[in-house]
């Protein structure tokens, strides 16, 4: 399969590149690096970039920016980066894909746990991922051509414990390696409006 990696540069993407590579021709896909760049905030480079990387199998988001901080604290523009980025981006990265798959192709987004497990600072995150998780179930049932979409909804990650771990005192983390399986799982199986749930 020809499978774009939206995100391919960050911790998750890595690990999402380095799982399917063995068995898929991967395009990776970054906000400043990659073999190709996209701003998933504006729907016109998303455009742009399908209109480069043409007909493709499947696609995997592990791409989006959260703002973490108290809601006495939270302000519109605060709430906007989580809307913005990871919502509206991977929503954007969807509503343009579905035109650019073969058919019988998939997209994978990617939420988080505090869709269902919130944490103190992580209003936005939770609204946001919870957003998701909704998008996906609905969208899957809309999709035409036999187009498939699944979110994965990863805990913290092992390597990213150093920058995020005081937020997830109590949780699990999981290794990049591991949540990896959930988008090999989403792209090379046969389900679709799933949540897989990696904690």
């Amino acid at each position: 399969m020809k499978i774009a990696v939206i995100g391919a540069t960050g911790t998750v993407g890595k690990a999402v590149v380095q799982q399917l590579a063995v068995r898929h021709d991967i395009i990776e896909v970054g906000n400043s690096s990659g073999q190709y760049q996209v701003d998933i905030t504006d729907i016109h480079s998303v455009e742009r970039l399908f209109e480069q990387i043409g007909k493709v199998d499947a696609i995997v988001s592990t791409a989006g920016k959260l703002h973490f901080g108290p809601l006495q604290e939270l302000t519109p523009e605060k709430f906007q980066v989580g809307l913005r980025d990871k919502l509206m981006g991977q929503i954007n990265l969807a509503l343009v894909a579905q035109h650019h798959l073969n058919d019988g192709g998939s997209i994978t987004l990617t939420s988080g746990i505090l869709s269902e497990e919130p944490i103190l600072q992580g209003v936005n995150a939770t609204t946001v991922n919870a957003a998701l998780d909704g998008f996906v179930r609905a969208a899957a049932i809309e999709l035409k051509r036999g187009i498939r979409i699944n979110v994965v909804s990863p805990t913290v990650l092992q390597e990213s414990l150093a920058s995020y771990g005081p937020f997830f005192y109590g949780f699990e983390a999981a290794p990049a390696s591991r949540v990896a399986q959930a988008y090999s799982r989403s792209v090379e199986g046969a389900q679709t409006g799933q949540v897989y749930r990696v904690w």
